[in-house]
């Protein structure tokens, strides 16, 4: 039975209604009369591909290997081709829209209109729900989850290898789903009625042994014990049949479930007591910690505990609670320990095994002693050596219902042996420290804990201060809960310091804190508990390299790092720098947020600086040195795809940098999103040596134009220009200044650019040499631009023909393709639309076909706009689609704005009204969005609103 017969049909709790299934046959919805089948079967394996990976491109090897694993055919690529053309047409009266990209394909539209997608969003939204204790909420998002299955995954597709691999990895995905659900109705007393989908499950992946554990629990809660052993034995039998091997922890726990509540069965013969001695009960200890008094929230990481210990949990694996120095981990299972202790009923066993103490971690033979006399081993019964009392230990807690906490741990050595025997008991570990391979050795869950939200940062202070304290001053309040990062241990100090003295404002203490210089000091209670303390514990654990690039960070001025940069700042190779980011990163000194990224917290950094200040000055330079150096090569490799002739900054000597892992226009942005904050500081730090300075926001003015930020763009090129004129070279003033005229161009302020590029163009007439002659093309050619747009068409077109000339007359090509740019522009505002395409053009040939930069679009934009009137509309179509096609392909948002709302234009002296409106809709879309990354709202978006009113008011009163 398929488990839409079991569980009923849609919910309608979602706004967007389902247009792509593929939990069960492929089908798409294109109207309003249901579901059909998409034309042949590799047509319909391209649509789900497209759509599993909805809003990333799909190359075309992916496709082809889809379609025909290792062996596509010769016409593999021109198959694809056709299928893509025709699943546009079919898609297009649906919200989706297929692009084409360099590499490959991409699918854009709503997620939860695809079946498989709003899937996996329900049940994640299910889980958080769960982890909040919101049960029945969670209940009904996965009973809605599961009922969009109509069968197995893409079950009319061609059986490829990378097919199997997305219809298993969606089977395991309902197979998870339909286990939470299960548990959840469990909990609720209501098992029966996740019978017949378990029994689904079982049947169609019966070797799976959760969904088996689980199936016993609900048949055996509804009173039908006698199926729930059988579902264990067949169990039993096809595992030994297909696998050679036993039932594992899952389901041996459900099995010993079932037995003891079971009143049919035979109860086991008792123990028989010693001769002349009476039986005694074995004894119960009831050892925690004492409760944190000020502990709140949680509420999330607490069920996530209540769920991995439950009864319903998988394996018999201890549970890693793992997280930074002062995050709270102690506190957090002390707290759950105290609220949860009824449900171990044969005892409670506490051990802090000091994996960070100065003087070394516990002995685990020390700790064994201790919990085998907590269980009622004598003194002289309790044997020496750590193996012969590890092995007392399991047989004395094999079957006990225990809770065991093990706190500050140092490694899985340490912990190994201190773990409950069976399933029937629990254990909890905490640690900073490296306890992964807990994971693959003992089938650990890890629980990682973040810094509390910032709600319970401020009820933390409540509790320690009083609320009214608080209410006197909120903003402050969550002022000092950032400076401490949100981290408990740091607020506790705060708060110490803050009720030592009543008198003293919270204000106060956050301007001590707003020092940097001085914060991990405020933050010592006495000498007694710090947070510097804390972190030197951890540093004290760290691998040489390790330490050593904890160190070096702090010369970085980003709050993310990659491993590029850290490879420079450690003076290595990438592999190397990977593998010590990740030790930084297993100690909780640095959080992955995306491959190959770490970031840190501020506490860290500003520990890190503390270690940096020991070192000599010699050495602090050379890691600003180094990072410069890196970030020099890095932008020249990214600025290199959107501007080809950009200058060669020729930074100082040293090893070869590694490249960031880009490769087009859009990951170079990406990059440059990313590490422009660093950037941008160490271009600002007068610590950085003022030529690396000059040069980083020199090298950088492609990316900033290409991300349309040219505000920011604005800024670095003034300090890049103060770097410049105290480094006495009138090449790099000119070259900055020119970099100040090129952003006031494209923030529309004409009058200041026209003024910085004459400066521009002295500066470098003052100056000798090749250097020189390539900064005067540049200087030119942009005087001539802003020239021609504050209206002298003749001035600006006697100072482009100059700077090509003297381009020419240098024999630089890439000066020379940035001069013909210019003056085909010029050209154009001046009328000579021949001579703005044939320059243009000239242009464009001087530089390699691919890949396409932001010249070969200018070049195509001036094109287009050049064509004469007297064109057929065909071949300048095609001009024009060409344009927007590359610069859809390039991805620079106010490039394509600009060709939009030219085209419109191009449209509508053509007399083709039906048409402008919607190409002035687009580019006033990507003109908002580029205004929203530039900070300002430009005169085309203002004009473009304007011209777009006017169009609809005339088409509503033509209506």
């Amino acid at each position: 039975m398929a488990a839409s017969g079991v569980m009923g049909g849609f919910g309608a709790r979602w706004g967007v209604p389902v247009r792509i299934r593929l939990l069960g046959p492929v089908e798409l919805r294109v109207g309003a009369d249901g579901f059909a089948s998409v034309a042949g079967a590799q047509r319909r394996a391209v649509l789900a591909m497209l759509a599993l990976r909805l809003g990333l491109v799909v190359t075309m090897d992916q496709l082809c290997e889809l379609l025909w694993d290792e062996q596509p055919p010769p016409t593999a690529r021109a198959a694809v081709q056709g299928h893509v053309a025709a699943l546009r047409k079919v898609l297009a009266d649906t919200p989706f829209e297929l692009h084409t990209r360099d590499s490959g394909y991409l699918l854009t539209g709503p997620a939860d209109a695809v079946d498989a997608l709003r899937f996996e969003e329900l049940a994640g939204e299910a889980e958080g729900q769960a982890g909040l204790g919101d049960c029945a909420t969670a209940v009904a998002l996965l009973e809605e989850a599961l009922r969009l299955w109509r069968g197995e995954a893409l079950a009319d597709l061609p059986e490829t290898p990378l097919r199997d691999a997305a219809v298993d990895r969606l089977r395991q995905s309902r197979t998870a789903a339909l286990l939470c659900w299960a548990g959840l109705r469990l909990g609720q007393g209501a098992g029966a009625s996740a019978v017949p989908l378990l029994k689904h499950g079982v049947r169609l992946d019966g070797l799976r042994e959760e969904l088996v554990a689980m199936l016993m629990r609900c048949l055996h809660q509804a009173g039908r014990s006698a199926e729930a052993l059988t579902a264990y034995h067949q169990a039993r039998v096809r595992l030994d049949d297909e696998l050679g091997i036993n039932p594992g922890p899952a389901l041996r726990a459900a099995l010993a479930e079932v037995l003891a509540d079971d009143r049919t069965a035979e109860p086991p013969p008792a123990a028989e007591p010693a001769p002349g001695a009476a039986p005694q009960p074995a004894p119960v200890p009831r050892r925690l910690p004492r409760r944190h008094p000020d502990f709140v929230g949680r509420t999330t990481d607490l069920a996530r505990l209540d769920l991995a210990c439950g009864t319903g949990r998988a394996g018999d694996g201890p549970v890693l609670v793992v997280g930074p120095a002062g995050v709270g981990k102690s506190a957090l299972v002390t707290a759950w320990a105290h609220r949860v202790a009824g449900r171990f009923p044969d005892g409670l066993l506490h051990a802090e095994l000091h994996g960070l103490a100065p003087d070394g971690p516990a002995r685990p033979e020390a700790v064994l002693a201790g919990f085998l006399r907590a269980l009622g081993v004598p003194e002289d019964g309790v044997p020496e050596g750590r193996a012969a009392r590890a092995a007392l230990y399991r047989e004395r807690t094999r079957g006990r219902r225990l809770l065991v906490l093990l706190d500050d741990a140092a490694d899985a050595d340490q912990v190994a042996d201190l773990l409950p025997a069976g399933p029937a008991g629990t254990a909890v570990v905490t640690g900073r420290g490296s306890l992964e391979s807990l994971v693959a050795v003992e089938g650990a869950t890890l629980l990682r804990l973040a810094a509390l939200p910032e709600d319970d940062a401020l009820h933390l202070l409540e509790r320690a201060l009083t609320p009214e304290r608080l209410r006197a001053e909120p903003e402050a309040a969550a002022r000092l809960a950032g400076l401490c990062d949100h981290l408990p241990l740091a607020l506790r100090i705060a708060a110490a310091r803050l009720a030592d003295r009543p008198d003293r404002t919270i204000a106060g203490l956050v301007a001590e804190l707003a020092d940097e210089r001085t914060r991990l000091a405020v933050l010592d209670a006495d000498g007694t508990l710090s947070v510097a303390g804390r972190l030197g514990l951890t540093h004290r654990r760290l691998s040489e390299p390790a330490a050593e690039l904890l160190t070096a960070l702090a010369a970085h001025p980003g709050r993310e790092v990659d491993t590029p940069a850290g490879a420079a700042l450690l003076g290595s190779d990438t592999a190397t720098a990977h593998r010590v980011l990740g030790e930084l990163a297993s100690h909780h000194l640095l959080t992955g947020t995306a491959p190959s990224r770490h970031a840190r917290t501020d506490l860290v950094r500003l520990y890190g600086a503390g270690l940096l200040a020991e070192r000599p000055e010699q050495h602090r330079r050379l890691l600003r040195d180094r990072l410069a150096d890196h970030y020099l090569t890095a932008l020249g490799h990214c600025g290199s795809f959107l501007d080809p002739g950009q200058e060669d900054t020729a930074p100082p000597a040293g090893p070869a940098q590694a490249l960031p892992a880009v490769g087009d226009i859009r990951t170079a942005l990406d990059w440059f999103d990313a590490e422009e904050p660093a950037v941008s500081a160490l271009v600002a730090s007068p610590d950085t040596d003022p030529a690396r300075a000059w040069r980083l926001a020199l090298t950088c003015g492609s990316l900033y134009y290409g991300a349309s930020r040219f505000t920011d763009w604005l800024a670095s090129a003034r300090l890049g220009q103060a770097a410049a004129e105290r480094c006495g070279d009138p090449v790099a003033v000119a070259l900055l200044l020119n970099c100040r005229a090129q952003a006031l161009v494209a923030l529309e302020r004409r009058q200041e650019s026209a003024e910085a590029a004459r400066k521009a163009v002295a500066a470098a007439e003052s100056a000798t040499g090749p250097a020189a002659a390539s900064a005067h093309v540049r200087a030119l050619a942009t005087l001539a631009l802003v020239t021609a747009m504050l209206g002298h068409a003749a001035e600006a077109e006697r100072l482009a023909a100059a700077a090509t000339a003297l381009a020419l007359e240098s024999g630089d090509r890439r000066r020379l393709v940035d001069a013909k740019v210019h003056q085909g522009w010029v050209s154009l505002a001046a009328g000579d639309r021949e001579g703005a395409q044939r320059r243009s053009r000239e242009a464009r040939e001087l530089l390699p076909a691919t890949p396409v930069t932001q010249v070969h679009l200018w070049s195509l934009l001036t094109e287009a706009q050049a064509l004469a009137p007297t064109v057929r509309d065909d071949a300048a179509d095609l001009a024009w689609h060409r344009l927007l096609a590359a610069c859809e392909e390039a991805g620079l948002l106010y490039l394509h704005a600009v060709a939009e709302q030219s085209y419109a234009a191009y449209l509508l002296a053509r007399g083709r009204e039906p048409e402008v409106r919607g190409r002035l809709r687009t580019a006033l879309d990507r003109f908002r969005s580029h205004d929203r990354q530039a900070g300002h709202c430009s005169e085309f978006t203002t004009s473009l609103e304007e011209s777009l009113n006017l169009r609809t008011g005339r088409r509503a009163t033509d209506d």
